[in-house]
């Protein structure tokens, strides 16, 4: 590890993250590795990590792996020192194949693909208000998904539950049967019979419902009031709900101004024709990458349009008159409503950051 001599010198950074620890390797102008070490996932970890880099000369750029789990913390320190972070996506697998894997190899490759400007992208930086609104919705997908086990148990329940039981309930609506079975006050000391133990089992599961469900609806309060305030322009847009504003305001992250174009953003969400020619057949097929939770977004704007608005039900009846399948027709369509979106989402953050310097 050289530690002297470094003036004028400018190297690049890798870091290859894990849980409790980071491994750092910093390459040269010339793609050579000068060192290799390791640090903790903590403010001093950072710190040290930070000066170890620089004491081997001036950081141009760093690439981190996986900056929205593991790397997070490490991303935020890196851009608040002011130095340019890069993340670093799918490994080079012919370079694994070749010389194996281990931590070191990692951030070496993840240093070199810095250098070269290859694998690399250009991270959110995960320090406004959308980072909130990504919070609030992974708590709110989890939220419904017990929500929904919930009800899945207690509907078995009661198909096993003693017919004393059972009959009451057959006919209630769901809400009915929820709000009915919260409200029972079974004897918790008579656990042992039968009866009793389906009584306090589905009181239980009655609450937790419930419990659940005004927690999903404290949270998109929350949502809606953050997506009102950052995309009004959005939600003024026909067919474009809170969740389906919400999801591409996360794809695009609170610096959109990374996706450089609206080509860049359609890919982003998997919208862009992907060309599959060869010699006289020249055709385009069906984009599976990119964010799926943002192509589900356009989707389902995609068919609210053709419900409720006539230039959409004439765009797509002219695709399918030109000889295109529906299903091909809406694809297009979603090419469309990404250019959109994208260019409110462009203004909005411009308007954002103009108030910023006004304040």
């Amino acid at each position: 590890m050289e530690e002297k001599s470094n003036t004028g010198r400018r190297v690049v950074g890798g870091v290859d993250t894990h849980k409790d620890l980071h491994v750092a390797s910093v390459v040269d102008e010339r793609d050579q590795v000068l060192g290799t070490q390791s640090f903790a996932t903590t403010r001093q970890g950072y710190r040290q990590m930070v000066q170890w880099m620089s004491s081997l000369g001036d950081v141009l750029r760093v690439g981190v792996e996986s900056t929205g789990t593991y790397g997070a913390g490490l991303l935020r320190h890196l851009q608040a020192a002011g130095i340019e972070v890069l993340e670093v996506t799918s490994p080079d697998k012919q370079d694994r194949r070749r010389r194996g894997k281990d931590d070191d190899l990692d951030a070496e490759n993840a240093a070199h693909a810095a250098f070269a400007g290859k694998r690399t992208v250009t991270p959110k930086t995960r320090d406004g208000m959308i980072e909130s609104l990504r919070v609030l919705k992974v708590c709110r997908k989890t939220a419904i998904a017990a929500r929904k086990v919930a009800l899945q148990l207690i509907q078995n329940t009661i198909i096993c539950a003693p017919d004393e039981l059972r009959e009451p309930l057959r006919n209630m609506t769901r809400m009915q049967l929820i709000r009915t079975l919260a409200a029972w006050r079974p004897d918790l000391s008579d656990y042992r019979r039968v009866a009793s133990t389906y009584r306090i089992g589905l009181k239980s599961l009655g609450r937790r419902y419930l419990e659940l469900h005004d927690e999903i609806a404290d949270l998109d309060v929350m949502i809606g009031a953050i997506v009102q305030e950052l995309a009004p322009n959005l939600l003024a847009c026909n067919s474009i709900g809170k969740e389906s504003a919400a999801q591409l305001l996360l794809t695009a992250g609170d610096n959109s101004e990374r996706i450089n174009s609206e080509a860049s953003f359609a890919a982003l969400c998997g919208v862009s024709p992907v060309p599959a020619s060869s010699g006289k057949v020249t055709r385009h097929r069906l984009n599976r990458g990119g964010d799926r939770a943002a192509n589900s977004a356009l989707h389902i704007i995609a068919i609210g349009r053709l419900r409720t608005d006539p230039r959409s039900q004439a765009y797509v009846a002219r695709r399918v008159a030109e000889g295109h399948s529906k299903l091909e027709a809406i694809r297009c369509l979603k090419r469309f409503i990404a250019r959109e979106v994208f260019g409110l989402i462009r203004q909005r953050a411009k308007e954002i950051a103009q108030s910023q310097i006004a304040a």
